[in-house]
């Protein structure tokens, strides 16, 4: 499985409960509102994960990490990343996109990486685990 891997700051004018509600019904939509093939061919699974901040258990501090998104996908090999990669920034595409993300994020300047995940076994008897995705109805 290959990875990316996007930070994303909400638009300063939206409160959480605004950014996360357009991100789910609208951004997360775009193309298909928009009757386009997806912005992510191939992509095995799409996440986004909304950051609440907690005190450090150490520090008692409670330090912003300068996100309010945490964005994953996954693909089955480098080679689909770089072909959604290709789609989505397609000059026919991209104005739209940039003027949707206008709306929902700070700027544009998102760090994007790609990541080689390790899993460690949690199994109750030190096994290794695994996660079953399912396509639902």
């Amino acid at each position: 499985m290959f990875k990316q891997i996007c930070f994303f700051r909400k638009n300063p004018n939206m409160t959480m409960d605004e950014f996360m509600d357009y991100y789910e019904n609208q951004h997360s939509q775009l193309s298909k509102k928009m009757g386009r093939s997806p912005s992510i061919p191939n992509a095995v699974r799409y996440v986004r994960r909304y950051v609440t901040l907690e005190k450090n258990p150490v520090t008692g501090e409670i330090h912003d990490p300068g996100f309010d998104c945490i964005m994953e996908i996954w693909w089955n090999s480098r080679e689909d990343f770089e072909n959604s990669q290709r789609v989505i920034s397609d000059p026919a595409r991209l104005p739209a996109i940039k003027e949707d993300e206008t709306h929902l994020f700070a700027s544009h300047a998102n760090p994007v990486v790609s990541v080689v995940e390790y899993d460690s076994p949690m199994g109750p008897n030190g096994e290794a685990t695994h996660v079953d995705l399912r396509y639902a109805d």
